[in-house]
């Protein structure tokens, strides 16, 4: 039986994104006491209750209180069409609005199965509160208190009862261990790629997704810092499936001062870090900035591939493409490991092979390393370039095996390699990348010593066999 698509909607700041992270058992939304907070429409999979589901979270309804409210509402009625059940939430604290009663119209219209829960009860007599509810003419308002969840367990179990039949219905009772009951579903054998967009404020990351995807799934505004939280998308493109995560753009920290966007960049950097591939967007219209270098170094901290898509780049003269590229090659210089793709998210110009590059980057951050070959590239590295001397001696890396996947991780073990240079660091990691065709990811190198034997033994030798070794130390250094 397929899961059933519950969708959250109701007017702002009534509670949904509380309720979406108390159903998915997770922190997807952002929550904040901020009236207009969420713009998307936010999808998860519901884990409290007696079978799974599909949970839909979406901006607020009823009252037009932003710049980008028609474009809000368009993505809650997509959800809508998309639901086979809704539950609109209602302020047990407010009462009834107008808002509420443009909702409740619009809603009947629809045909499809509505539940009126009422948040915000703690502290608030539920019996009272309800009674002003039922002007509504709908069914009798649900009490629930989402930040605590108390009443969500009974909800979510009479929503499915009625939804799927008896054969998934809760039992009876419901004690304390119910109400804590986790429904996990196994993972897919073929697990989805997760694709971070990142970049700045209004370079067109949005537009992207929605280009990618071929439908409008997040908001579009021409306005910085229309996107706030971390949107996950999936979808699947010629049998792969993706995950998409639109996240919002990060600023300078010196220009973000505002609490919600702080929350935003957060989010972001969370989003970094639970990808397995970063696409960073550049604006080919702005000059590349130090905060562009900044999320580029997360993203390879993190040690996530990295895909470089520069954007808007349909109708810029010749001119000023040369002096992109010029750019590039200075600031991102670092960037030796991945080449820029040049796109228009708008128009879709050289967007269609991102996703190819997705791919190969994925494959290249998973790809087995093979003991003996990783020794043969070190045996054919050390033949060209030696390391070189440390306090008289030269040293040795004796052999190599791999350390790791995402990203791949090399171990070379020797001796003295705590003092080897970055430069010859950077000597190897580029014969290992050359060698195994690990472009855009990172490759993290790890030199390990092995024990002296000798260490903590007395000095045993006589004056004599001292001095002898100082000359040949000090012919060794000439």
């Amino acid at each position: 039986m397929e899961q059933p698509v519950i969708a959250l909607v109701g007017r702002p700041n009534v509670g949904k994104s509380t309720l979406f992270n108390r159903l998915t058992r997770t922190r997807d939304a952002l929550v904040a006491d901020f009236p207009g907070l969420t713009r998307d429409r936010q999808y998860g999979v519901g884990r409290l209750g007696p079978a799974p589901y599909v949970v839909v979270d979406t901006g607020g309804l009823g009252e037009p209180d932003d710049v980008t409210y028609h474009h809000m509402q368009r993505q809650a009625l997509r959800a809508l069409d998309e639901a086979d059940v809704i539950l609109f939430l209602v302020d047990a604290r407010v009462g009834v609005t107008p808002g509420d009663e443009t909702l409740t119209r619009d809603l009947r219209r629809r045909g499809k199965r509505v539940w009126l829960v009422m948040n915000k009860i703690d502290g608030v007599d539920a019996d009272v509160a309800g009674a002003e509810f039922h002007s509504l003419g709908m069914d009798s308002p649900w009490p629930i208190a989402a930040v605590q969840g108390r009443g969500v367990t009974q909800l979510m179990s009479a929503v499915l009862e009625d939804c799927l039949g008896e054969a998934w219905a809760a039992p009876d009772s419901l004690d304390s261990a119910d109400a804590d009951r986790v429904t996990e579903s196994p993972d897919p054998p073929d697990a989805p790629i997760d694709v971070a967009i990142i970049g700045r404020p209004n370079v067109g990351k949005s537009t992207l997704v929605n280009r990618l995807i071929g439908e409008e799934r997040v908001l579009v505004y021409d306005m910085p810092g229309t996107t706030r939280d971390s949107i996950r998308v999936p979808f699947e493109r010629d049998g792969r499936p993706f995950t998409l995560i639109d996240t919002a753009g990060v600023r300078r920290r010196s220009r973000v001062s505002d609490g919600v966007e702080k929350f935003s960049v957060i989010k972001t950097l969370q989003a970094i870090e639970a990808a397995q591939v970063v696409i960073m967007v550049l604006d080919a219209q702005q000059e590349i900035s130090e905060q562009d270098a900044h999320l580029i170094g997360h993203a390879i901290n993190a040690g996530r591939g990295l895909v470089l898509a520069v954007n808007k780049w349909d109708g810029l003269i010749t001119e000023n493409r040369e002096r992109i590229r010029r750019e590039l090659d200075v600031k991102l210089g670092f960037l030796d490991f991945t080449r820029p793709r040049f796109i228009s998210a708008l128009h879709g110009t050289g967007v269609g092979r991102l996703l190819e590059e997705v791919a190969h980057v994925h494959a290249a951050a998973r790809r087995e390393l093979p003991t003996p070959a990783l020794n043969r590239v070190l045996e054919e590295a050390i033949s060209v370039h030696q390391p070189p001397l440390v306090r008289g001696r030269r040293i040795k890396l004796r052999y190599a095996h791999q350390g790791g996947k995402n990203p791949p991780t090399i171990v070379v073990h020797g001796n003295q390699t705590r003092d080897l240079p970055d430069a010859y660091r950077r000597f190897l990691i580029n014969r290992f990348r050359k060698a195994f065709q690990l472009h855009g990811t990172p490759i993290r190198l790890e030199l390990r010593t092995g024990d002296n034997p000798y260490a903590g033994r007395r000095n045993t030798l006589t004056p004599r066999q001292r001095k002898k070794r100082e000359r040949i130390v000090r012919r060794n250094r000439r």
